[in-house]
């Protein structure tokens, strides 16, 4: 193979790999966009706020902008938008996360997360709120 041609061919090798990460990039973003990239269809994130203290879930975790504990028995729950996995055992996606909040005991068998009865909608809400900016 020539010198030329292998230059050629290491230049579109190059512009591949860097076309491929420019559009990993784009697909992650860059964090430069400061929205929540969950949506929870259905949540009405105030309400979330106000049941995330009926429910309880602030005397075990610290939860952004509700009077909680500094360090509880839970995570802290500041950044659910930007985590990887919900609890260690699930995709970070708003169905997985209302499901936890909802069974906890049934994903994970002897959590700590006691199930506390939260109906399908009071979980949504969590979720919405939890999710946001």
């Amino acid at each position: 193979m020539s010198v030329v041609r292998r230059t050629a061919t290491a230049v579109v090798a190059v512009g591949v790999v860097a076309a491929g990460a420019a559009a990993t990039v784009s697909w992650l973003g860059t964090g430069d966009d400061h929205g929540p990239r969950h949506v929870v269809p259905g949540g009405d994130a105030e309400r979330g706020r106000e049941l995330l203290v009926t429910y309880g879930c602030t005397s075990c975790h610290a939860v952004p902008g509700v009077p909680s504990v500094e360090r509880g028995v839970g995570p802290d729950l500041a950044g659910m938008d930007e985590r990887l996995a919900i609890a260690g055992h699930l995709p970070n996606r708003p169905e997985e996360l209302i499901r936890w909040i909802r069974d906890p005991q049934e994903i994970a068998p002897g959590t700590l997360m006691p199930d506390m009865g939260v109906d399908a909608q009071d979980a949504r809400d969590m979720a919405a709120y939890l999710y946001g900016p």
